[in-house]
């Protein structure tokens, strides 16, 4: 006996299609994110991240001097080491400024201000007018200081730095010592990382804040981009960017696209056998397995340290530790005043 069907083939077809849309949209959240963030946000789950200050003293406000943007925290002995950003005060930019250390004994609560560690490049350098942002590798017997710089902006009848949206270039540069405590000599080669010469790219104007890594027996190097096509509102599309090298003196390759949107500050450690980064724009954690393909952990956080730096036994030369502790310094500020204080990551 033939079987008539009585609806059109058009409608069953939509029918069927209705009943696939539906059964999508019950997909639970873990199942639409790559497996490793599914299950690292499984592992992860429980309160939010929190964070917690407390005051310090020897490079804690100051009343000559405002200390800013200072690097992860080492430690080599029972000594533990941080760089830094100073300027006299008033000034409160990083664009004036230059690198500073200072030493610890008790996790970071009290420190003694040892010197400087980089003053300004030679006269028409890329560094010659400031140098900033500084951050820490110790590899191989060596410590690699990485630093932003700056030079008096191109064409200004008084040779003075603008801090414009056009012209004021900046590039990471690298110096190397024996011992934390110096003496630092810039490498042959410096700067080791240049902004990109394609307009449309994240970091045609500017380049800054390197974060560093050892993963996969090579040196990674994070950090922040601005386009020049952005122009006054690149502060704010600040994105994250990469770099990796077979030695710490580079040659360094970028990679080609930004790995985190809304990045202004980076502050990137291990964790779980991937790579965790705070980003401070979105006040968001991403992770990646991959050191690359980041996604958010977790989002609108309050309270997050400004400038951050943790301390990272990463970055000790051989340490392997899988965790990092939890503590590292950051800054707070006003009008006219900038410090350094510690923080606590829960």
């Amino acid at each position: 006996m033939q079987i008539s069907i009585k609806k059109p083939l058009s409608v069953l077809n939509a029918c069927i299609v209705l009943a696939i849309l539906f059964l999508a949209s019950c997909k639970s959240k873990n199942e639409e994110k790559p497996k490793e963030i599914a299950d690292f946000t499984s592992q992860s789950s429980g309160p939010a991240s929190t964070f917690t200050y407390q005051d310090i003293s020897g490079i804690g406000i100051d009343s000559l001097y405002n200390r800013r943007d200072n690097s992860d925290i080492i430690k080599v002995g029972d000594t533990y080491y941080v760089w830094y950003s100073r300027m006299d005060r008033p000034i409160t930019p990083g664009y004036w400024a230059t690198i500073w250390y200072a030493t610890s004994k008790d996790e970071g609560y009290t420190w003694q201000e040892q010197g400087m560690a980089i003053g300004l490049g030679e006269e028409g350098e890329f560094d010659s007018h400031s140098v900033f942002t500084p951050n820490i590798l110790a590899h191989k017997g060596k410590y690699y200081l990485y630093y932003t710089g700056v030079k008096p902006t191109p064409g200004n009848a008084k040779n003075k730095f603008e801090n414009n949206s056009e012209t004021d270039f900046t590039a990471i540069g690298l110096a190397v010592a024996d011992s934390p405590a110096g003496p630092f000599v810039r490498v042959k080669n410096n700067p080791v990382l240049k902004i990109s010469q394609v307009d449309e790219d994240f970091d045609s104007y500017r380049i800054d804040d390197a974060s560093l890594l050892l993963k996969d027996e090579k040196i990674w190097l994070y950090y922040k981009g601005r386009s020049i096509i952005h122009g006054k509102e690149g502060p704010r599309l600040t994105k994250m960017g990469v770099a990796i090298a077979d030695q710490a003196e580079g040659p360094y390759e970028k990679h080609p696209e930004p790995l985190i949107d809304k990045g202004h500050e980076v502050l990137i450690w291990n964790e779980n056998g991937g790579v965790a980064s705070l980003a401070s724009l979105s006040k968001s954690i991403h992770w990646a397995k991959d050191g690359i393909n980041f996604s958010p952990t977790e989002e609108n956080l309050t309270n997050i340290p400004m400038a951050p730096g943790l301390y990272r036994p990463h970055l000790e030369d051989g340490n392997t530790a899988n965790e990092i502790p939890g503590w590292g310094i950051s800054m707070k500020g006003k009008k006219g005043v900038v410090y350094l204080v510690r923080f606590e990551m829960n």
